[in-house]
């Protein structure tokens, strides 16, 4: 017998929400139900309290009073007819703004959340119930895991990354698009507890361990399974790892959801939330359970042979070990302050200054950067972006050095600073109509007449030299077309890429004075190394593929290429979806050195760029676009240092011991030294 309230007791008085007089109504329908198996004027009855017991997500003092009444009508309901009420009852139970049980009513209320729970159980396993995650959060909701909670807010996933909170620094981490349906688990099974604590007294799970089959979920995901049934052959205890308790709501998910099909789509949807993700701030790894939920109980970080980390794709994590991480030392952390960029203990750092007429809006989104050096000239900062113009800047001042320069009919894709015979330094942008223009920047004037019309736009550019001393601007589109021009005279004077694979990024990779290779990567994740110096472009020439052992080893689908000086050689880096960066050597196609992990937070498609500061340090600075993070990595040392920006990332540029970020309102500078 559960205790409560009198449904004729005075202290009704000091609820809201309810009346005893509603309720009353509502059992006797429920009774009458129950009775003769037939009838359904109580589920609209309810379902009017239940928007009294719960508004806007806030959930009324009444409703502690009334559930314990209403819970022991329903738990007579057959089973096959009460699903609502339990889906609904877990949206109230789990609700973020649920004031504490009067202490008078603690008693009552506890009792009523447990034969709740049996009761639960039996219908959604009686029942036919929808494939979101709300139809069975009650079971887990009523066994009160914080794991109810946490689904609580996962009710339609799909439309909006999933957002997570590093137990570690209470970092915010956002994956876009995280859910997918994987035919097979990218990751290990999540362990136990040994032993496993089993639930005291009389618990209601023994028929969902009966019910979990081993084919439920497809090949691969038996271990998760097995997972679940142990967790529910002990009556899940709150002890429990959320990570397991996952697997056991996916599997209830997955055996009670129809048609078949659909319910195994959700439960491996759901399955993936057993995997982990690696915090862009404090770079540690933590089981996405634990990032789902607030202060969860014994969370503690990973430490993996080999980790992948979700992905912006919705790809997921691969482990092949856990265990607890050794003491950590929290990386440097640095924000946007107004126009100061301060360190993570406050302490001011240097200064962020934006580049005039971006401020305004003038330059509109920047989509392109190079830099442009002459000798005995100032720096400057080329860009363009969504309104077709170039423009100048200086680097010291930020100021522009021309008026802006209209030169193409629509958005700026790409620009690239090339060397002429004659000494000077010219530039050259490419437009979303395939257009190619080149321009004097110590003048601001147009070299020559833009060139060209290629479908899809000119989304690369990079400058490429060859030993018999000539300059070619290198140009790729998505539709793969990789040309090398004469700059000057515009005629294309010849191709690469023989295979037409279309063209992600492209960078030019000096190996000696006066010869210069050409890496892209293609939208497939493959990398491709040629040498502008073959005349036939199926000859590789001095050009070195990267090691496809290592790619694969490292599962590096590469969606960014980019060419890194050090005190040694250039470098080329290789960005992926996932955050990870890999530095290669053009020589032999070797990795050089560890690469930087996965980054939840910094992942999605990739922006790298790279500088040697003036005491010998190689610097990477990566991100996404459409995302504000910043990552700035030290190869040699592996340190790293994590910037929050004020803007959405397009594009970045190194010019010395300065970073430039494009961004979709103009163009930022700040420093990568303390100043």
């Amino acid at each position: 017998m559960i205790p409560k309230l009198s449904l004729h007791s005075p202290r009704w008085l000091d609820f809201d929400g309810v009346t005893a007089e509603e309720v009353t109504a509502l059992l006797e329908q429920m009774t009458a139900t129950a009775a003769t198996g037939t009838g359904d004027e109580w589920r609209q009855t309810w379902t009017y309290m239940a928007a009294g017991l719960m508004d806007d997500g806030i959930v009324s003092e009444g409703a502690y009073a009334a559930l314990p009444h209403l819970v022991e009508a329903a738990a007579a309901l057959p089973p096959g007819r009460s699903v609502d009420f339990w889906v609904d009852l877990g949206f109230i139970v789990t609700a973020d703004y649920r004031p504490p049980v009067p202490a008078d009513l603690e008693a009552g209320f506890s009792a009523a959340l447990r034969l709740a729970e049996r009761a639960a159980i039996r219908s959604l396993l009686a029942g036919s119930a929808s494939p979101e995650v709300s139809a069975h959060l009650s079971c887990v909701a009523f066994a009160g895991h914080h794991m109810g909670g946490a689904l609580g807010r996962l009710l339609d996933p799909k439309e909006s990354g999933l957002l997570l909170v590093c137990p570690g620094c209470e970092s915010d981490t956002e994956i876009p698009d995280f859910f997918v349906d994987p035919v097979r688990p990218a990751f290990e099974a999540p362990e136990l507890l040994e032993p496993l604590p089993v639930r005291r007294g009389e618990h209601p799970w023994g028929d969902v361990a009966a019910a979990l089959r081993e084919d439920a979920l497809g090949e691969g995901w038996e271990p998760f399974l097995r997972v679940a049934r142990r967790l529910a052959e002990t009556g899940l205890p709150s002890e429990a790892p959320g990570q397991a308790v996952l697997c056991l709501v996916a599997g209830v998910v997955a055996v009670t959801v129809s048609p078949p099909q659909e319910g195994r789509e959700r439960a491996r949807e759901l399955m993936m939330l057993t995997g982990y993700f690696r915090c862009w701030d404090c770079e540690r790894t933590w089981t996405i359970a634990d990032g789902l939920t607030e202060n969860p109980a014994g969370a503690h970080p990973q430490n993996h042979r080999t980790t992948t980390e979700p992905a912006s794709n919705g790809s997921a994590a691969t482990v092949e070990s856990a265990a607890a991480d050794p003491p950590h030392e929290a990386a440097t952390r640095f924000r946007q302050d107004g126009n100061a960029l301060l360190a993570g203990d406050g302490s001011p750092w240097g200064h962020v200054s934006a580049f005039s007429e971006s401020e305004t809006g003038a330059a509109g989104g920047v989509d392109a950067l190079t830099v442009v050096t002459n000798p005995g000239w100032p720096t400057l900062v080329a860009g363009g972006g969504d309104r077709g113009v170039v423009c100048l800047w200086s680097v010291a001042d930020g100021r522009l050095v021309h008026e802006v320069l209209p030169g193409h009919p629509d958005r700026i894709r790409s620009m690239t600073a090339l060397t002429v015979p004659d000494g000077r330094t010219l530039l050259a942008s490419g437009g979303d109509s395939g257009t190619i223009a080149l321009w004097n920047p110590l003048n601001g004037q147009p070299v020559r007449e833009p060139v060209g019309n290629w479908p899809g736009g000119v989304t690369g550019m990079c400058t490429a030299t060859v030993p018999d001393g000539r300059t070619l601007l290198v140009t790729a589109t998505p539709r793969g077309a990789v040309r090398l021009w004469g700059p000057l005279a515009g005629e294309p004077v010849g191709r690469l890429n023989p295979y037409g694979s279309p063209i992600q990024s492209i960078t030019a990779v000096p190996i000696s004075a006066g010869h210069t290779l050409i890496a892209a990567s293609d939208t497939g994740g493959r990398v491709h190394m040629w040498d502008p110096d073959v005349d036939d472009p199926w000859e590789r020439g001095a050009a070195v593929q990267l090691s496809a052992q290592s790619l694969k080893c490292a599962d590096h689908r590469v969606a960014t290429v980019a060419a890194v000086p050090t005190p040694h050689r250039t470098a080329l880096a290789t960005g992926d979806n996932r955050g990870v960066v890999m530095l290669w050597d053009p020589a032999t196609g070797a990795p050089i050195g560890d690469g930087l992990p996965a980054s939840t937070g910094t992942a999605g498609l990739p922006l790298i760029t790279g500088t040697t500061l003036p005491d010998g340090r190689t610097v990477l600075v990566t991100g996404s676009k459409s995302n504000h993070r910043l990552r700035i990595w030290e190869p040699e040392t592996g340190a790293v240092r994590h910037i929050a920006l004020d803007v959405t990332l397009t594009c970045l540029a190194t010019a010395g011991p300065e970073l430039i970020v494009g961004h979709d309102r103009g163009v930022l500078k700040l420093p990568l030294t303390r100043q």
